[in-house]
């Protein structure tokens, strides 16, 4: 099969495209649905020079006021047709051309014929399908020593870096992946990106931030594999000049923060512990000395860290925190980045909270976050996906900030919230650094505690929780790297074995449909599957299958889903009011889109963005991080294996807070990975700015 028949996964016919066609069935037509699409030729609607509202009015059904917009909307996605054709030309499918305009913005085609490398922006095209469409659009003219081509190379693979969680690659590893892609001169090529500007050099803090050795880099596309480079680029690091301006950006802001807060004078920890609200989970009447060290850091320092894992009080101290600060008459902004996280944080301190999205105004988004377990997300060589309206020059009204599940902060994300933290404002981090990663490059809540420039106050003492005894210390255990048997009278944890993943699977659906509402008289509506792997028959594409055939079985007539449908978003669209990660129940259906009750409010989502739904009775550990559930079903299934690590395992563990099922297919792999196998590292800068200053 030739490389024009495999773009993007999807097989492209030798005979002239009828881009038409395609650009309305791809979606590409805002407004225009498949239904009306296959109506436009019975209106006589063939080609683009044929649309006018005249013509869509004689569709039936299709009021006037609707053609005329229809009209105004073909006519404003011309720069999408016209790279529609340029693509379509060169047998590339006309379903990539909406990627190419967000990224390249409205003169995407004349770019693009231009500069056929830039195709490389869209994170679904390969190397070797870009040098397809430059050969079919360049002819004799391309060559794999074309300096574009270099260029666009030295991004792409930093791209590729940077969804495995790295702002920084060393030179050496660029230039060693270059020569793999046939550039002669890996120094021009990087020298090209860094002259553009996409591309920013520097220095590396230390040896083994320039080599940092074999497997520490993702192997795909060539990098990791422990070979020098060229010598030209020995020390050196390259990083996206988004990154590096984010991770840049966001140390100057924690040190505005730092330096600027003044002392609130002595705190009173034990008072603020006994203003805890009544839901705060702790049985103890006062705070320990850890706990009021936290406090006592937030009223004396601009910026610090509370970290802990479950069991150990942070929910206390941080309802103590906001505690202190009412009592001081200061105005407290409290944020999570996801739905259930921040709602979980209002139950606790009593205080309004909200989405760190939410919060900031985010604006724009929608880049899918893939379908992989793993880090995915919108291009990291084009510009960020959000845009904020609270920042700099708009701060927050708030003197105190707090952020709960700040591991999952990635280093955009991160930069954005601080921006928007005023001067002489207060940041309280809360997070778990055990937990996974962000999913989005960088490190920033691990780096921030690595590098010792703010205060950080650690939680240890274990306290038998409301919502989790024999979890909770069944997560310290994972947290240190063992896998201990599990005794637990009450059935707070459970483990099942598992001799495939046909068995798994089998387990799965009767501790959701059956044991746990049976036993312990948890509905299925509280229990949660989570999965670390989405194929499979112990995986969330399967299990989600299974298991609307049991819990809510139906035609799926709204977009696949029916009322009562347990569904979860794969995208951000903040203007429509969720987000990526949330989890939420079909309702019915509204005006023009499906109901969904999201944990922070009901919304009505549009019908052209359910395509950005799935069915979410099973998630995978990445999509479940920062939630919680009454109950949790943790499935670690064979094919997994391979992709356990003690993070991943102890994320999983910690979203259940009254029980949790393990069932366990893994065999040996599961302890081996609890015991070995810790965060996989990432190349960032942030630490190294941060102990700079």
């Amino acid at each position: 099969m030739s490389v024009a028949t495999e773009v993007g996964g999807t097989p492209v016919p030798d005979d002239p495209p009828d881009v038409f066609g395609e650009f309305c069935s791809a979606g590409l037509w805002p407004g225009l649905g498949p239904k009306l699409a296959a109506r436009l030729a019975g209106a006589g609607i063939t080609g683009p020079e044929l649309v006018s509202a005249d013509r869509l009015g004689l569709i039936e059904g299709l009021s006037g006021e609707r053609a005329e917009w229809l009209a105004a909307a073909f006519r404003d996605a011309q720069p999408c047709y016209e790279t529609a054709q340029v693509l379509a030309a060169c047998q590339v499918p006309a379903r990539f051309a909406g990627p190419a305009v967000a990224m390249l913005g409205r003169t995407a085609p004349d770019q693009l014929r231009q500069d056929p490398w830039q195709l490389l922006l869209l994170p679904q095209i390969r190397p070797d399908q870009a040098d397809w469409f430059a050969r079919k659009l360049l002819r004799e003219q391309a060559s794999p020593q074309d300096p574009r081509r270099g260029r666009a190379l030295v991004s792409y693979l930093l791209a590729r870096a940077a969804r495995d969680g790295h702002t920084a690659v060393p030179a050496g590893v660029i230039a060693t992946a270059l020569a793999r892609f046939r550039v002669e001169d890996p120094a021009a090529a990087i020298a090209a990106a860094v002259d553009e500007g996409a591309v920013l050099p520097f220095e590396a803090d230390s040896a083994e931030e320039a080599d940092p050795g074999e497997g520490e880099l993702p192997d795909e596309d060539g990098l990791g594999d422990g070979e020098d480079g060229e010598q030209a680029t020995a020390g050196i690091l390259l990083a996206l000049a988004r990154y590096a301006m984010a991770e840049e950006t966001l140390a100057e802001g924690l040190q505005r923060l730092a330096a600027l807060a003044e002392p609130l004078g002595a705190a009173d920890p034990e008072a603020a512990g006994d203003a805890a609200p009544a839901a705060d989970p702790g049985p103890a009447a006062d705070l320990d000395p850890a706990q009021q060290a936290a406090v006592r850091a937030v009223a004396e320092h601009g910026v610090s860290v509370l970290t802990g894992g479950p069991g150990t009080g942070k929910s206390r101290t941080v309802a103590a925190v906001v505690a202190m600060a009412a009592g001081r008459g200061l105005t407290v902004a409290l944020a999570a980045p996801t739905g259930r996280a921040a709602k979980r944080l209002e139950e606790l301190t009593g205080a309004p909270a909200t989405t760190v999205h939410r919060l900031l105004g985010a604006q724009g988004g929608g880049a899918r976050a893939g379908d992989a377990a793993g880090p995915g997300g919108p291009p990291p060589a084009a510009g960020p996906a959000w845009v904020f309206s609270r920042n700099e020059e708009w701060p927050l009204d708030a003197d105190l900030v707090v952020v709960d599940e700040a591991s999952m902060l990635d280093a955009e994300l991160a930069t954005a919230l601080v921006e928007a933290c005023p001067d002489g404002a207060r940041l309280l981090l809360v997070g778990d650094p055990a937990q996974l990663p962000s999913i989005g490059p960088g490190r920033v809540l691990g780096d921030i505690i690595d590098s010792g420039a703010v205060p950080v106050s650690e939680l240890t003492r274990l306290y038998r929780q409301r919502d989790g005894g024999v979890i909770a210390r069944l997560a310290t255990a994972v947290r240190g790297g063992t896998l201990p048997p599990v005794d637990s009278p009450d059935r707070e944890v459970v483990v099942l074995a598992a001799r495939s993943s046909g068995e798994a699977a089998h387990r799965v659906m009767q501790l959701v449909t059956d044991s746990i509402p049976r036993a312990l008289g948890i509905p299925a509506a509280d229990i949660q599957v989570i999965t670390p792997v989405h194929k499979g028959p112990a995986g969330t594409i399967t299990l989600n299958q299974a298991l609307k055939e049991r819990l809510n079985p139906g035609p799926g007539a709204h977009g696949g889903f029916d009322p009562g449908d347990r569904v979860v978003s794969v995208a951000n669209h903040a203007e429509a009011g969720f987000s990526n990660g949330e989890v939420g129940t079909v309702v019915g259906r509204g005006d023009g889109g499906l109901q969904v009750a999201f944990p922070a409010a009901p919304v009505c989502v549009p019908d052209r963005f359910l395509s950005d739904l799935r069915h979410g009775w099973a998630l995978t550990v990445h999509r479940a991080q920062g939630s919680e559930w009454p109950a949790v079903v943790a499935v670690f299934p064979a094919e997994a294996a391979g992709m356990l690590s003690r993070p991943l395992v102890y994320t999983a563990l910690t979203r259940a807070q009254r029980h949790l099922s393990v069932v366990h297919g893994a065999g040996p792999a599961l302890s081996q990975a609890v015991s070995t196998v810790g965060e996989p590292p990432r190349v960032t800068r942030l630490g190294g700015l941060l102990a700079g200053m």
